[in-house]
């Protein structure tokens, strides 16, 4: 490798050398200690502490991310292979602090999967999350002698989680947080329930394969082996394993007690509402920015949901929201120029890292520059553009209803039958099951969300709807809401509905195409989620269905900010199976979790489309 002159960032020194690797560079440049932290009940929580070296009387700000997943490599001649959120802030400087949460790989306790908040401590030994969240920033700030007094939160996913941990009676050196995809229901919206329906493929691959769900001998300190179907094909696997007892029964036999846990609480409980951590931000004090993917499979719900709860409550406070077309945690880990078959004309991720995630961090930590990001910073899929504006949603978009008309028609004029009985019918098989993707797989994934659902809307038990071609452009921004008036023959069921944007037909196909999409009148998915019918009216208490009545059903399917443009057309799929992304509903008001064969029928299930059963989607458009 050619010799080049290297600098020393962090000194004043220059050598001939070698162009060191970032794990080089990062061991030439930094110092790392390994802690034991003690909270406040005495149990010590393992600790790693990477400091830069520097020569001058410079204090650096700390960064924070607490993890269940392992802070290795473990010693203090193993350095990571990134410190910080990204690149841009190992060569700003900052002290970064990596802990391994509660019960966790070399961390003393117990392990509780979204442990409790403990509002009110009775005891100086009660703890929680947020409160060894303080421990540790207390203990940093007595103990390290470089710091500057300020303190920075981050982590993705259940690190998200633990980060907003951090925002809850905050430490007063926590000046920022940044929670990214974090979980903040995972009944109601977040990776394993969306409105009570259990997300099967992934609660079964993520429960079974991840260390911090597992007890067995293995699970400490090493991650287990995946689980092995036999099979690549997720849909027989699942399909042939019969009701949701099985699992227990054929296959974790108890090495998997969070879904142990799971199968116990089919309704929203104490379990889940004790595991629900929106209630408990009140009077946030540090700044908070809060990170999501337009194309998050697991907790895009978590983070708009947060946002928006910080918002009512802590209005005194800078409180931002930052949407990008990402998948799960994709602003950290890919380019973000594409995503399936989409193309973006651009590197997303790296205008997030540099332009908005330091940004913010160097703002609150350093006082560098002045605070620019807006309150909201939001790419528009079809157009290609980041947006910024003052409110989220933004206050100029005007809610319209998209309805349903016979004959598959979609339209914003309202039903012109006024005979209650219009409606479109199928038959729901729960042994034939709609497939959620088109892929051979035995995992979630991550593109099923933009997936062309070309393959769904030839099925009989999928009813569709478009409009007429577009003659002009059309933006929709913020939340979609569905309001759906249907029955079933059944005492209960499940309504899927998906939102997609239609391309002509001439439209060319994405060029490299190694996976030969013909995107010529695709059926790209852009939001779409569930409703388990018997919730309806409360997660809490549910109700059954009465047979062949026409019932309002509501709910969200998600935030979202694109351009359906000029020659598209926009189309809504609704369904009641989406197998095995989603278990399957028997059509009976029962536990499923304990569901028996027998319990499985053919249901009917009818969507209504008439001026008294106006089936729609509330729309955001901005002109």
């Amino acid at each position: 490798m050619k010799s080049i002159v290297v600098s020393f960032l962090f000194s004043s020194s220059f050598l001939l050398a070698q162009e060191p690797t970032h794990q080089e560079f990062l061991k030439m440049n930094y110092t790392k200690q390994e802690i034991q932290i003690p909270m406040r009940d005495g149990v010590k929580l393992f600790t790693a502490i990477y400091t830069p070296i520097d020569s001058t009387e410079v204090r650096f700000p700390i960064m924070l991310n607490r993890t269940p997943y392992s802070i290795a490599p473990y010693g203090e001649d193993k350095f990571r292979t990134l410190l910080g959120p990204s690149r841009f802030f190992d060569k700003e400087r900052f002290i970064f602090v990596y802990q391994d949460v509660r019960g966790k790989y070399k961390s003393e306790g117990t392990f509780e999967f979204m442990r409790h908040v403990v509002d009110v401590k009775k005891s100086s030994r009660d703890t929680d999350e947020p409160s060894d969240t303080y421990d540790t920033v207390e203990w940093l700030l007595q103990h390290l002698k470089r710091h500057n007094g300020r303190v920075g939160i981050w982590g993705i996913s259940y690190p998200g989680y633990q980060a907003s941990m951090g925002a809850i009676e905050a430490h007063p050196a926590v000046k920022a947080v940044s929670p990214q995809a974090p979980m903040v229901d995972v009944f109601t919206g977040d990776d394993f329930h969306h409105n009570g329906a259990f997300f099967l493929a992934h609660a079964f691959r993520w429960l079974s394969g991840t260390a911090p769900f597992r007890t067995d001998s293995t699970a400490l300190n090493t991650r287990p082996k995946p689980f092995e179907y036999g099979t690549p094909d997720g849909y027989i696997f699942f399909l042939s394993l019969g009701p949701l007892s099985n699992v227990e029964k054929n296959y974790f036999n108890g090495s998997v007690p969070v879904w142990t846990e799971f199968m116990k609480h089919g309704t929203f409980d104490s379990y889940w509402q004790s595991r629900n951590t929106l209630p408990h931000f009140r009077n946030v004090k540090p700044a908070v920015m809060t990170t999501i993917g337009w194309f998050d499979t697991e907790d895009k719900y978590g983070g708009a949901h947060l946002y928006h709860q910080i918002e009512k409550t802590s209005p005194n406070i800078q409180n931002i929201l930052v949407a990008g077309p990402w998948q799960h945690g994709g602003w950290a880990r890919v380019d973000g120029d594409t995503l399936g078959h989409l193309n973006f004309g651009q590197k997303t991720s790296f205008f997030y890292r540099e332009s908005v995630e330091l940004s913010f961090f160097n703002f609150y930590l350093k006082g560098k520059d002045e605070m620019k990001l807006p309150e909201a910073t939001a790419f528009m899929t079809g157009a290609n553009q980041w947006r910024s504006f003052t409110t989220w949603p933004p206050a100029e978009a005007i809610r319209r209803n998209l309805y349903l008309h016979p004959q598959g028609k979609l339209s914003f004029e309202l039903p012109a039958d006024k005979l209650p009985s219009a409606f479109d019918e199928y038959v729901s098989d729960p042994k034939k099951p709609v497939p959620f993707t088109n892929e051979i797989t035995t995992a979630m994934g991550n593109l099923y969300i933009v997936e062309d659902q070309r393959f769904a809307s030839s099925r009989t038990d999928v009813l569709v709807y478009q409009t007429d071609i577009l003659e002009e452009d059309l933006t929709i921004a913020g939340p979609i809401e569905v309001e759906l008036f249907g029955s079933s023959n059944g005492s209960d069921c499940d309504w899927v509905v998906k939102l997609i944007d239609v391309y002509p037909g001439s439209t060319p196909d994405p060029k490299p195409n190694p996976a030969n999409k013909l995107l010529g009148g695709a059926q790209m998915m852009l939001a779409s989620d569930i409703m388990r019918a018997k919730f309806r009216k409360s997660l809490e208490n549910p109700v059954p269905l009465k047979p062949d009545q026409p019932t309002r059903i509501s709910f969200e399917l998600s935030d979202k900010l694109h351009r359906f443009t000029k020659g598209h057309k926009i189309m809504v799929h609704i369904q009641s199976t989406w197998f095995p992304l989603v278990d399957l509903n028997p059509g009976k008001f029962v536990d499923i979790y304990s569901a028996k064969d027998s319990d499985f029928k053919k249901t009917i299930q009818r969507v209504y489309h008439s001026r008294k059963y106006p089936t729609h989607l509330k729309l955001g458009i901005l002109k």
